[in-house]
């Protein structure tokens, strides 16, 4: 099998880290276009954005799998049978990889493919943020809010949220892992039907700032 995958070199080595089994070939792709000439079984795109030029380059390649890293977008909203994952900076690593099936893949298909490279995943609603995603960006986002209270610093809130709820990571790390600006962009879809969600405006200048 052979999967051509576009990546950043932290993506990259991210899904290094889920080992590849000798009979899968990885290709990989430094930008949309060398992805889209490459002769794989399997595509990956995890700098995925939903512009249009995009997506119909990337419909070209159906019907063969098309994989995108589509965390704040959803398949009906990018109006594409591809495929959703969860490939977050810091997720992607993970043993079981988030996904959302489009009604018209059949998920034997998705399942064959998994096997094959001897990941794990788990089927999601089709919803943005999927689920780590979502409940991340809202832990993250009441740091935000607690830090502008100037209730605690943020070394303390990591350390409160560690010790307190056994997380890998606190709210701060993993935003810095994650990067501020995907988390941002989560928040802004998700508040659009849910005040509950909207960003703390300490989140929301540390993200505008650093897309300056």
């Amino acid at each position: 099998m052979i999967v051509a995958v576009l990546a950043d070199e932290k993506l990259k080595q991210e899904l290094l880290t889920k080992k590849i089994p000798d009979d899968v070939t990885v290709v990989w792709a430094d930008s949309l276009r060398a992805l889209t000439v490459v002769m794989a079984d399997v595509y990956i795109d995890l700098l995925f954005e939903p512009d249009t030029e995009r997506t119909q380059h990337l419909k070209k390649l159906l019907p063969r799998p098309v994989f995108i890293n589509a965390v704040p977008w959803t398949i009906k909203s990018i109006g594409a049978d591809f495929i959703r994952i969860n490939a977050w900076p810091g997720l992607l690593q993970r043993a079981i990889t988030e996904m959302v099936i489009p009604p018209a893949i059949n998920e034997e298909q998705v399942k064959n493919i998994f096997d094959r490279l001897q990941w794990k995943y788990q089927v999601v609603p089709d919803i943005p943020g999927m689920i780590t995603a979502r409940v991340l960006a809202m832990i993250i986002n009441e740091a935000y809010y607690t830090l502008g209270a100037e209730v605690s610093s943020r070394n303390e809130i990591d350390i409160a949220m560690k010790l307190g709820t056994s997380y890998p990571l606190g709210p701060f790390e993993w935003s810095d892992k994650i990067g501020i600006k995907n988390i941002y962009e989560l928040l802004k879809v998700l508040s659009n039907t849910d005040n509950r969600y909207m960003a703390a405006p300490m989140l929301e200048k540390e993200a505008v700032g650093n897309r300056q």
